[in-house]
């Protein structure tokens, strides 16, 4: 398995589940660092968690010789996060609403709903290179 590595605002692990505490640990005191408010934190840690677990299972689908990037950014008011995957990519357009009827009672596809719910701004996009890349923004009051 690989290593996690880190620089500055940027944490590198490899697709396992076993290193989401790692990413939340790293999230959480890089923002506690900038004087974000706990509130703020505590959103984009549910945030984070949710879109590196996808990039985990999803992207990755769990191959630990492919990696998984979070990079946090702060600045105007607003705080950043973008987790990439290694993956092939998807369709976000495709993700079926979880609060529609047929979809209440099944357990999978509440994470992105979950996560555009938290915040302010929420894009997807997909390298040249692959893997998809999904931004969210959190705006600080």
């Amino acid at each position: 398995m690989g290593e996690v590595e880190t620089n500055g605002n940027r944490i590198s692990i490899p697709s396992s589940l076993d290193y989401i505490a790692t990413v939340d640990e790293f999230l959480e005191d890089w923002l506690r660092a900038k004087d974000i408010p706990e509130d703020i934190i505590a959103d984009l840690a549910i945030a984070v968690t949710e879109l590196v677990n996808n990039a985990i299972k999803h992207g990755n689908r769990k191959d630990v010789t492919k990696k998984v990037t979070v990079i946090l950014n702060y600045s105007d008011g607003e705080a950043r996060a973008s987790v990439t995957d290694q993956g092939p990519g998807f369709n976000p357009d495709n993700i079926p609403s979880p609060v529609a009827e047929e979809n209440l009672l099944k357990e999978i596809g509440r994470g992105i709903f979950i996560v555009r719910s938290l915040m302010d701004d929420v894009r997807f996009t997909f390298p040249p290179e692959g893997g998809t890349t999904v931004t969210v923004v959190k705006r600080i009051a």
